[in-house]
């Protein structure tokens, strides 16, 4: 029941953003009654929701948001291994493929999606940011970083880059700092978007997706958050890159120039190939030994038709872009048909 009562929720909000917007105009709802009433005071986990009339969850398609009903998200495949998996044709809304995308999952690096959403929505890339530590003061065991040093001033738009293409953590918290001065208000940001967007069931602790049990999300949570950031161009030229080198100052105003950073996008750098008839444009990949291996990832086809798939806590690199290769080669029927 509580799977369900989460599912109205983030439906509810979904459609409260895009009436406030004005962009249900497409949404047809049946003449037996009002599908969801939400009173808009409350954006948070104890929405009012009430459910009135038998119109289906059909109705929730809009031109805008795929809403999955709980009980279409239990599409078990032997070819996924993934806790969490999903893909949505994005030209028509149609869900193909949804296996427990209302779970909780841990994003790692896929996290940057969001901080790029609230860079591209809330910032100038042509701004610059000076870094006060080194490395962001990231001192984690591990963490993916461009090794930026104090002193050093980079444009937005090259932390932007660094982001998305090499999962920089150190971009991350540089740009959390350059929009909101402290890292812990960017999160306060972070989580307000997610609501916003309606991804109910996702929290941030941090910028950049280094491990913390109350660093959660959904892949349909995170489906949201790719839609919104594929509205952006920038966002879609970034992820198409392959490799990636920026040029920055450092604190003796001399002009420098990172190494030639590789993505982490398997499809992109051809070692992982897509089905026949299929383009990966890019996306964002995700990996800690709590959350496994994750990607999220934007693609088209020859008509170019778009497509978001989500696989989430993958045991192996290869077979999580494995997985994704089978997502994207299902055929493209939907549920609701």
């Amino acid at each position: 029941m509580k799977k369900y009562k989460m599912f109205y929720q983030a439906a509810a909000l979904v459609l409260a953003a895009v009436l406030a917007t004005g962009m249900l105009s497409s949404c047809t709802v049946k003449d037996s009654g009002i599908l969801m009433a939400f009173d808009g005071t409350d954006t948070g986990k104890n929405a009012d929701i009430g459910i009135y009339g038998t119109a289906t969850f059909a109705d929730l398609i809009t031109s805008q948001v795929c809403a999955v009903a709980p009980e279409n998200a239990k599409m078990e495949d032997e070819n996924i291994s993934a806790s969490s998996a999903l893909r949505i044709d994005l030209d028509t809304n149609q869900m193909i493929y949804a296996q427990n995308i209302y779970e909780r999952v841990y994003p790692a690096s896929t996290t940057k999606l969001m901080t790029a959403l609230l860079l591209l929505k809330y910032g100038n890339l042509k701004d610059t940011y000076t870094f006060q530590e080194d490395n962001g003061g990231i001192t984690t065991f591990g963490a993916k970083l461009c090794g930026f040093h104090k002193g050093d001033t980079v444009s937005l738009e090259a932390l932007l880059n660094c982001l998305l293409i090499y999962s920089g953590n150190d971009a991350g918290v540089a740009i959390a700092r350059y929009l909101c001065g402290t890292e812990e208000s960017f999160v306060i940001r972070m989580n307000e978007e997610a609501k916003k967007i309606g991804a109910t069931d996702t929290h941030f602790v941090n910028s950049h997706g280094l491990h913390d049990p109350d660093h959660y999300t959904t892949a349909y949570d995170m489906y949201l958050i790719m839609k919104e950031c594929v509205q952006y161009e920038e966002f879609v030229k970034v992820i198409q890159k392959s490799t990636y080198s920026a040029g920055y100052t450092d604190a003796s105003g001399e002009t420098k120039r990172t190494n030639n950073y590789q993505t982490t996008n398997y499809f992109l750098l051809n070692t992982a190939q897509p089905p026949e008839g299929i383009t990966v444009l890019g996306g964002k990949t995700g990996s800690t030994g709590s959350a496994g291996n994750c990607l999220v990832l934007l693609s088209e086809d020859n008509n170019h038709k778009r497509m978001i798939t989500a696989v989430f806590n993958v045991s192996t690199w290869d077979s999580l872009f494995a997985q994704h290769s089978y997502l994207l080669g299902l055929n493209l029927s939907s549920i609701y048909e």
